[in-house]
């Protein structure tokens, strides 16, 4: 579960230029911006980062006019409360991530150590676009012996960074469309979106009909038959009528990120997954080359920022960093990769 509000401390602080009522500080690897001393360096604070939902509270009534968002219902059922969404914005030229509020706003008693996680304390939940594919149409829950694809976002990961220096990274490209999976485990072919499995006959379902139109289930089959694992594939699925078709493409597609080897619970090592595609005639997504990290924050920040590969007019969501071959990272708890997301895209997608 990722840790959407948590105790921190100021770390920087800086001014904007030509602003006199306002000043940017520094949490993390994020900056916020923020009344001109409302806080001072070293002072902990709670920080809630971009894609949080604040619920209905009186001490959140402050962000109605600008953040607000409805409840949405569907099939008589809440699919999202009403509450207030942190956003990626632009004040005064200067970018600001995230929210940040005195610890007066937790209820007494909350420990307050920096790094402690009161994302519950608060009521605050992730903030989700809507996706009704997920709902009803026989969808299960997403199987347990899969892992859903998140990775971490760079700003939280200054000291790792440190610790990761001179490491070679893969860069790939972070497409933005929908979340795809697909699995051949036990003598069974399975489509799922990014939290459900679906009925993989009903092709009304976008998964369902681009999985049927590649011919997933004999490929992966194929692969079970020919290397002796059970596989599975997960992508992002874009294009004509997801996500506002920001690629501007004439038709869906499927962009593959992960092999991933069921039976052993690891990805399937880089140079692998690259010969199996080919076999399988799919397509990846886009590669960026490689990095020797020695980079800070703010750097890969910057280097995000560029034109999409599957459209020289879009801006590209970000870069996904790996290593060649799957490790786990203590200090992530999992999978070692990590995301910069590009913060033009965000200005100017993120609803």
């Amino acid at each position: 579960m990722r840790t959407l509000a948590s105790i921190q401390v100021v770390n920087e602080i800086r001014p904007i230029v030509g602003a006199d009522a306002i000043e940017a500080i520094r949490v993390l690897g994020w900056w916020v911006v923020v009344k001109k001393n409302e806080f001072q360096l070293g002072q902990p604070l709670v920080y809630c980062e971009i894609d949080s939902l604040l619920p209905e509270r009186s001490e959140f009534e402050f962000l109605r006019k600008s953040c607000f968002k409805p409840e949405i219902m569907h099939l008589g059922e809440v699919y999202r409360p009403a509450g207030f969404r942190i956003k990626t914005i632009r004040l005064r030229g200067q970018v600001s991530q995230g929210l940040c509020l005195p610890l007066t706003v937790l209820p007494p008693g909350t420990p307050t150590d920096v790094g402690t996680d009161v994302t519950d304390v608060l009521g605050i939940t992730k903030y989700e676009v809507p996706d009704f594919s997920e709902v009803g149409d026989g969808s299960s829950t997403f199987p347990g012996f899969l892992v859903k694809t998140d990775e971490t976002r760079v700003q939280v990961l200054e000291q790792l960074l440190q610790e990761l220096a001179g490491r070679e990274f893969l860069m790939t490209e972070k497409l933005d469309g929908t979340s795809f999976t697909c699995f051949w485990h036990q003598d069974e072919f399975g489509v799922c979106s990014r939290n459900r499995q679906i009925d993989a006959t009903n092709l009304e379902q976008p998964h369902a009909r681009i999985a049927n139109q590649l011919g997933l289930a004999e490929k992966l089959k194929w692969v079970k038959e020919k290397y002796g694992f059970s596989p599975a594939i997960q992508g992002e699925l874009v294009g004509s009528g997801i996500q506002g078709n920001k690629y501007r493409m004439d038709r869906r597609q499927l962009f593959v990120f992960n092999l991933f080897n069921i039976d052993q619970a690891e990805l399937v090592p880089h140079a692998f997954a690259m010969q199996l595609l080919q076999e399988l005639e799919l397509t990846s997504v886009p590669s960026l080359g490689t990095l020797v990290l020695n980079h800070s924050v703010d750097e890969l920040l910057n280097l995000s920022v560029g034109k999409s590969t599957l459209n020289p007019n879009v801006e590209r969501e970000g870069i996904v960093f790996r290593p060649e071959t799957e490790e786990y990272c203590q200090r992530l708890q999992g999978r070692l990769s990590f995301k910069a997301i590009n913060p033009q895209f965000l200005l100017k997608y993120d609803e």
